[in-house]
């Protein structure tokens, strides 16, 4: 029942979208109907990379699952540094606050609802502490490259600021991508978690595949529809374009990893779980950022990598609770309860901004 109900709200919301979109509903009706769109396409999102999780592995499917979690997120930036580009400058604030806002969100609300609801049902959870260690290098090598350029932002010209952000961009990709011939072939069996279990699949494995990509392609669409109505919307609501990128953008487009996320940690898979959450927040600073730089020259103005001094903050407090609450490799519910904190303190007061 409950899986019929979800095909129906599934599908009625994703055509809905697409009605309200093309036929030029109301902005504010718009923008409801595509959330709601884009929460029932990430759950499916989220369900095809479990399935195929079930045939490539637990720590493969948490990537799979946070790498196309973030194809909401990249596409909507894309299409906002489209916009940008032809005149709306402004909107590139709204996609560093975006990228702040998935990182922060990945790191503290992800992470937090699937401690605190893991460590509920399982009064201790572990992982691979060694995955945590160089998880906790990975964030702070983020942090470094985030706070570099904006240290040297005032004493450099918009030429030597935008070579310095492409430069760091193309260091970043290449340390992630290294990242991951690292943790998934040099190093494969020490990221590994011990106990690995699996329950039936979904779906077959072609079928799995075909779903994934239609999933994506949904994403894709209703990201589109749902862009198209935030200038508005931040507008009509008085609230920031900051706000909006940092909170509002980010809490819809990781809806996947937030379904996926828990649902592994209520199976006592959190380290699978944990995979989601901050491979997520590593993906988007190490890879997602620096591509939307490049993309950004490539359409014809840099984006530079430099983010407020709020920004930063938010970024340093989310890694520093994150790194302390999973270096030891074992979770419970009341860490989860901390991440959550933070998370409404910096909520709040982006809100205030």
């Amino acid at each position: 029942m409950r899986k019929h109900l979800f095909n129906i709200g599934l599908i009625g919301t994703f055509v809905l979208s697409g009605v309200a979109h093309y036929a030029g509903f109301p902005n504010t009706l718009q923008f409801i109907v595509a959330c709601l769109a884009i929460v029932f396409v990430a759950g499916f999102l989220g369900k095809a990379t479990e399935s195929v999780a079930h045939y490539a592995g637990d720590r493969m499917g948490g990537f799979l699952n946070a790498t196309f979690g973030n194809a909401a997120e990249l596409i909507i930036a894309i299409i906002l540094i489209k916009d940008a580009v032809n005149g709306n400058v402004a909107l590139f604030d709204m996609v560093k606050a975006s990228i702040t806002g998935s990182i922060i969100g990945n790191l503290l609300l992800v992470l937090g609802l699937s401690v605190l609801v893991g460590g509920i049902k399982f009064k201790t959870q572990r992982y691979n502490i060694e995955l945590a260690n160089h998880n906790a290098s990975l964030m702070i090598l983020a942090v470094i490259a985030l706070f570099v350029p904006a240290m040297f932002a005032h004493t450099l010209d918009g030429s030597k600021l935008n070579t310095l952000s492409l430069t760091v961009a193309v260091i970043l990709i290449i340390a992630y991508f290294l990242w991951l011939l690292f943790s998934m072939v040099t190093h494969k069996d020490a990221m590994q978690d011990e106990i690995v279990e699996h329950g039936d699949a979904a779906w077959s494995k072609p079928l799995s595949i075909v779903f994934l990509v239609v999933a994506t392609v949904m994403v894709a669409l209703v990201s589109e529809w749902l862009v198209g109505t935030l200038e508005e919307i931040s507008h009509s609501f008085g609230l920031s374009e900051v706000f909006i990128g940092a909170f509002v953008i980010a809490i819809i487009g990781n809806a996947a990893e937030h379904s996926a996320a828990v649902m592994m940690a209520l199976k006592n898979k959190i380290g699978t779980s944990v995979e989601i959450a901050v491979g997520s927040s590593l993906q988007i600073a190490l890879f997602v950022a620096p591509v939307l730089v490049l993309v950004s020259a490539l359409m014809g103005q840099t984006m530079n990598i430099v983010f407020t001094t709020y920004e930063l903050v938010a970024i340093g407090v989310g890694v520093l609770i994150t790194k302390s609450i999973t270096r030891d490799g074992t979770t419970n519910w009341y860490e989860g309860v901390l991440l959550l904190l933070v998370y409404l303190i910096l909520g709040f007061a982006f809100f205030l901004v």
